[in-house]
């Protein structure tokens, strides 16, 4: 192998690694959670903030795609110290299965609107989207009205998210200073 080739693998090493270990991160952070009704707070959202905005839309949501993969075949990464199949096609299920869109969604928006005000229009975004799609099949799988379904899952979230996503564009920013002036 030669010198320029090895420099050249230097990006794809990198971008591999920082999308694992923001999975990683993630597998620490998902299970972290309060038990408050049929749907758990999570720190789960804040782990796809901080992907997001560290890795962009596209390594961002690979990260989280690895979690989720991860938490299907078994390994306790779910609220509660969960895994497995069963926990993504019960009731609560639809909130996992929305980090996708979540993330693809935030992540596009957050690449294209510029400053900390964009962040929380992007993240803000993606969360709507993410409450739409588990409140949703949350409803399917219970049969509840959408009233009650959003009374549920939806409204105590709001102001532990709204903090989740103020603590992102806080933190992010300087995360992100950090690892740039260390990759030098």
């Amino acid at each position: 192998m030669t010198g320029k080739s090895k420099t050249a693998d230097r990006p794809a090493v990198h971008s591999m690694a920082s999308t694992a270990l923001m999975a990683a991160v993630l597998c620490l952070l998902g299970p972290v959670s309060l038990p408050i009704g049929p749907v758990p707070i999570s720190l789960g959202t804040l782990g796809i903030y901080l992907a997001l905005y560290l890795l962009g839309w596209k390594r961002g949501t690979v990260s989280v795609l690895i979690y989720l993969l991860l938490g299907l075949v078994g390994l306790p990464v779910f609220s509660g110290f969960a895994g497995g199949l069963a926990r993504l096609i019960g009731p609560t299920g639809g909130y996992l299965m929305g980090y996708l869109p979540m993330a693809w969604i935030a992540g596009a928006l957050m690449d294209r609107l510029p400053g900390r005000v964009g962040v929380l229009v992007a993240l803000g975004t993606g969360t709507a989207v993410l409450y739409i799609c588990g409140t949703a099949y949350y409803c399917l799988l219970t049969d509840a009205e959408v009233k009650t379904a959003i009374g549920l899952c939806v409204l105590p979230f709001l102001p532990v998210d709204g903090g989740k996503l103020a603590l992102a564009a806080l933190v992010c920013p300087a995360v992100r200073a950090r690892l740039g002036k260390g990759a030098g």
